[in-house]
């Protein structure tokens, strides 16, 4: 790409702008340079505003850490006014801007987006997921982590007409019981990876629901769900054959006589057994770890 632009500079080589801008620049020159370098090419000329303008247009992937700093409200909402073929929109912790008014439109002309983060942000309401839901029916991913607007009419919302969903994140959503997570389970049985941590209101219902409905679970992370227990965990462990990783950090009352049977085949687990707890917190101590022999 920089060889073209150097190449566009030199009259006598030719001009990067006499290149077919959709069969070439776009799809093989452009789509590899940074969003923010691509923002900066439109002032090099209204030719190059204008390419720019179609790239943004045709763009399947906007990721606002890709600008620096911190992407304009109207910048958002300029770039993205033409675009309805997104695949994917990383909105990651926008809270002090992004709000239903600039997001709202952006996903209801978008209706092949199979993966949204909006992790963070804050200041958005309910609307925006049951507009997902309306919007978005081959959505695949979707990250909501530590958004409180969440609440279970809008989940259910989301079950009711985004059935292919495979991870969704609901981190800190913290309005969410166990009723609203069993409905999105029943609905959602093709999930493969769920995060429900920081949650004080998910139990072992959710959890049992989750691995009864829910076959192809790989990863799920209960990290700090006070209510979850043993029994739940043993019923993860039978109903879901393909679970690889588990995380259950400050869950205080799932024991080792739970862990142990996803421990011993092979699930990756965020809590060490006891006995390599225990020479973890001795070596803190004293300073050192004493040889045991473990085969007497």
């Amino acid at each position: 790409a920089l060889c073209c632009l150097r190449m566009s500079l030199t009259p006598s080589r030719g001009c990067l702008l006499d290149l077919p801008w959709e069969d070439i620049l776009l799809p093989h020159i452009l789509c590899h340079l940074p969003l923010q370098q691509l923002l900066s090419l439109q002032r090099v000329s209204k030719s190059f505003q204008s390419l720019i303008q179609l790239y943004l247009a045709n763009m399947r992937c906007f990721d606002s850490s890709q600008i620096r700093p911190a992407i304009p409200r109207a910048a958002f909402i300029n770039l993205l006014k033409d675009n309805k073929v997104l695949q994917q929109l990383v909105l990651q912790n926008c809270s002090d801007w992004l709000t239903d008014c600039e997001l709202l439109p952006v996903i209801e002309q978008n209706h092949h987006l199979h993966q949204i983060q909006l992790k963070g942000c804050a200041q958005l309401s309910r609307h925006v997921l049951v507009s997902i839901s309306q919007s978005c029916p081959n959505l695949r991913q979707l990250s909501l982590a530590h958004c409180d607007w969440v609440d279970s009419l809008s989940l259910r919302s989301l079950a009711d007409h985004c059935k292919a969903l495979e991870a969704v994140d609901l981190t800190a959503c913290r309005q969410l019981k166990d009723e609203a997570i069993c409905y999105l389970v029943q609905k959602c049985s093709r999930l493969k990876s769920l995060s429900l941590a920081v949650n004080a209101n998910v139990g072992d219902v959710a959890v049992e629901e989750t691995a009864k409905c829910c076959p192809e679970l790989e990863h799920l992370d209960l990290t700090g769900c006070l209510r979850v227990k043993n029994d739940s965990i043993r019923v993860l462990a039978e109903y879901c054959p393909k679970l690889r990783s588990l995380k259950v950090k400050h869950c205080h009352n799932v024991a080792e006589s739970s862990l142990s049977v996803l421990r011993s085949r092979g699930v990756e687990l965020d809590v060490e057994p006891p006995l390599q707890r225990a020479l973890v917190l001795l070596q803190d101590v004293v300073g050192f770890a004493p040889f045991i022999n473990l085969q007497i």
